[in-house]
Protein backbone atom coordinates (compact mmCIF):
# COMPACT_ATOMS: atom_id res chain seq x y z
CA UNK A 1 0.00 0.00 0.00
CA UNK A 2 1.41 3.16 -0.57
CA UNK A 3 0.83 7.36 -0.73
CA UNK A 4 1.90 9.73 -2.91
CA UNK A 5 0.82 13.17 -2.30
CA UNK A 6 2.06 16.87 -1.55
CA UNK A 7 2.81 18.14 1.72
CA UNK A 8 0.67 19.98 4.14
CA UNK A 9 3.23 21.07 6.51
CA UNK A 10 2.03 21.91 10.77
CA UNK A 11 3.89 22.09 13.80
CA UNK A 12 4.03 20.38 17.59
CA UNK A 13 0.63 19.95 19.42
CA UNK A 14 -2.12 20.48 16.82
CA UNK A 15 -5.14 19.38 18.60
CA UNK A 16 -8.74 17.89 17.63
CA UNK A 17 -10.41 21.03 18.15
CA UNK A 18 -7.84 22.87 15.63
CA UNK A 19 -8.53 19.45 13.22
CA UNK A 20 -11.43 20.00 13.49
CA UNK A 21 -13.28 22.77 15.48
CA UNK A 22 -16.39 21.44 17.87
CA UNK A 23 -18.79 23.62 16.45
CA UNK A 24 -18.89 21.19 13.42
CA UNK A 25 -19.60 18.16 15.87
CA UNK A 26 -22.77 17.97 14.64
CA UNK A 27 -22.44 16.45 11.50
CA UNK A 28 -21.75 13.16 10.70
CA UNK A 29 -20.51 13.71 7.24
CA UNK A 30 -16.89 13.29 6.65
CA UNK A 31 -17.10 15.44 3.34
CA UNK A 32 -19.13 17.83 5.33
CA UNK A 33 -16.29 17.87 8.18
CA UNK A 34 -13.79 18.25 5.82
CA UNK A 35 -14.52 21.58 4.49
CA UNK A 36 -14.04 22.76 7.80
CA UNK A 37 -10.38 20.85 8.30
CA UNK A 38 -7.92 23.34 10.20
CA UNK A 39 -9.74 26.20 8.89
CA UNK A 40 -8.91 27.87 12.54
CA UNK A 41 -5.68 28.00 12.52
CA UNK A 42 -4.81 27.53 8.41
CA UNK A 43 -7.79 29.34 7.19
CA UNK A 44 -9.34 28.30 3.26
CA UNK A 45 -7.54 24.92 4.14
CA UNK A 46 -9.74 22.63 2.51
CA UNK A 47 -10.00 24.50 -0.43
CA UNK A 48 -6.44 24.28 -1.40
CA UNK A 49 -6.25 20.54 -0.92
CA UNK A 50 -6.10 18.09 -3.53
CA UNK A 51 -7.31 14.30 -3.25
CA UNK A 52 -4.19 12.53 -2.16
CA UNK A 53 -2.41 15.51 0.12
CA UNK A 54 -0.34 14.47 2.99
CA UNK A 55 0.05 16.38 6.06
CA UNK A 56 2.97 15.97 7.99
CA UNK A 57 2.97 17.36 11.64
CA UNK A 58 5.33 17.85 14.63
CA UNK A 59 5.14 16.28 18.17
CA UNK A 60 1.77 15.06 19.95
CA UNK A 61 -0.78 15.79 16.29
CA UNK A 62 -4.34 14.51 18.07
CA UNK A 63 -3.80 15.63 21.61
CA UNK A 64 -6.80 16.99 23.29
CA UNK A 65 -10.52 15.75 23.01
CA UNK A 66 -10.68 12.26 22.13
CA UNK A 67 -13.15 12.11 19.23
CA UNK A 68 -13.21 10.28 16.16
CA UNK A 69 -14.54 13.34 13.74
CA UNK A 70 -10.69 14.37 13.66
CA UNK A 71 -9.34 11.77 11.65
CA UNK A 72 -12.80 11.48 9.78
CA UNK A 73 -12.45 15.34 8.67
CA UNK A 74 -8.88 14.72 7.32
CA UNK A 75 -10.24 11.95 5.49
CA UNK A 76 -13.26 13.84 4.17
CA UNK A 77 -10.83 16.38 2.91
CA UNK A 78 -9.02 13.84 0.96
CA UNK A 79 -5.76 13.43 2.75
CA UNK A 80 -4.67 10.45 2.45
CA UNK A 81 -2.21 10.28 5.29
CA UNK A 82 -0.73 11.76 7.88
CA UNK A 83 3.11 11.93 9.06
CA UNK A 84 3.69 13.06 12.37
CA UNK A 85 6.81 13.09 14.94
CA UNK A 86 4.82 11.46 17.20
CA UNK A 87 0.99 11.60 17.92
CA UNK A 88 -1.32 11.19 21.37
CA UNK A 89 -2.86 7.99 21.86
CA UNK A 90 -6.43 8.14 21.77
CA UNK A 91 -5.44 9.91 18.26
CA UNK A 92 -3.66 7.28 17.17
CA UNK A 93 -5.95 4.81 17.74
CA UNK A 94 -8.66 6.44 15.99
CA UNK A 95 -7.26 7.13 13.40
CA UNK A 96 -6.69 3.03 13.03
CA UNK A 97 -9.97 2.46 13.84
CA UNK A 98 -11.09 5.00 11.21
CA UNK A 99 -9.51 3.67 8.24
CA UNK A 100 -6.73 7.02 8.52
CA UNK A 101 -3.31 5.99 7.27
CA UNK A 102 -0.65 7.48 9.54
CA UNK A 103 2.89 7.37 10.16
CA UNK A 104 5.56 8.22 12.73
CA UNK A 105 9.07 9.30 11.66
CA UNK A 106 10.77 12.32 13.89
CA UNK A 107 13.05 12.58 11.07
CA UNK A 108 10.20 12.85 7.60
CA UNK A 109 8.69 15.52 10.02
CA UNK A 110 11.79 17.87 10.49
CA UNK A 111 12.94 17.37 7.23
CA UNK A 112 10.11 17.69 4.93
CA UNK A 113 9.13 20.91 3.57
CA UNK A 114 5.80 21.97 2.67
CA UNK A 115 4.57 21.23 -0.84
CA UNK A 116 7.14 18.81 -1.29
CA UNK A 117 6.27 15.82 -3.04
CA UNK A 118 6.15 12.29 -0.74
CA UNK A 119 5.66 8.68 -1.26
CA UNK A 120 4.89 6.95 2.04
CA UNK A 121 5.17 2.72 1.75
CA UNK A 122 3.37 1.31 4.36
CA UNK A 123 4.80 -2.27 3.66
CA UNK A 124 8.26 -1.11 4.40
CA UNK A 125 7.57 2.28 6.47
CA UNK A 126 9.80 4.03 3.77
CA UNK A 127 8.48 8.21 3.48
CA UNK A 128 10.55 8.97 0.61
CA UNK A 129 10.97 12.89 -0.93
CA UNK A 130 10.93 12.23 -4.46
CA UNK A 131 12.22 15.82 -5.07
CA UNK A 132 15.44 15.24 -3.00
CA UNK A 133 15.25 11.25 -3.33
CA UNK A 134 15.80 11.52 0.37
CA UNK A 135 14.43 8.44 2.61
CA UNK A 136 13.03 8.41 6.69
CA UNK A 137 11.79 5.18 8.44
CA UNK A 138 8.71 4.69 10.28
CA UNK A 139 7.30 1.56 11.28
CA UNK A 140 5.58 -0.51 8.28
CA UNK A 141 2.09 -1.49 9.23
CA UNK A 142 1.21 -4.35 9.62
CA UNK A 143 -0.74 -6.52 6.65
CA UNK A 144 -4.00 -6.49 9.06
CA UNK A 145 -3.57 -3.02 9.67
CA UNK A 146 -3.71 -2.26 6.05
CA UNK A 147 -6.95 -4.57 5.24
CA UNK A 148 -8.62 -2.32 7.98
CA UNK A 149 -7.46 1.00 6.02
CA UNK A 150 -8.50 -0.54 2.62
CA UNK A 151 -12.19 -1.17 4.36
CA UNK A 152 -12.33 2.29 5.37
CA UNK A 153 -12.36 1.53 9.18
CA UNK A 154 -13.02 -0.84 11.70
CA UNK A 155 -16.48 -1.17 11.62
CA UNK A 156 -16.31 -1.93 7.80
CA UNK A 157 -13.27 -4.05 8.35
CA UNK A 158 -15.71 -6.22 10.99
CA UNK A 159 -18.91 -6.25 8.86
CA UNK A 160 -17.07 -7.08 5.70
CA UNK A 161 -18.05 -3.91 3.95
CA UNK A 162 -15.12 -1.68 1.91
CA UNK A 163 -15.09 1.85 1.05
CA UNK A 164 -15.03 2.80 -2.52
Amino acid sequence: MKFTGKVWKFGDNVNTDEILAARYLVTVDPEEMGQHLMEDIRPGFSGMVAPGDIIVAGENFGCGSSREHAPLAIKGAGISAVVAAGYARIFYRNAFNMGLPIFESPQAAAALEEGAEIEIDADTGTVTDLGSGEVYRSQPVPPFMQDLIRAGGLINYLTGQSVG
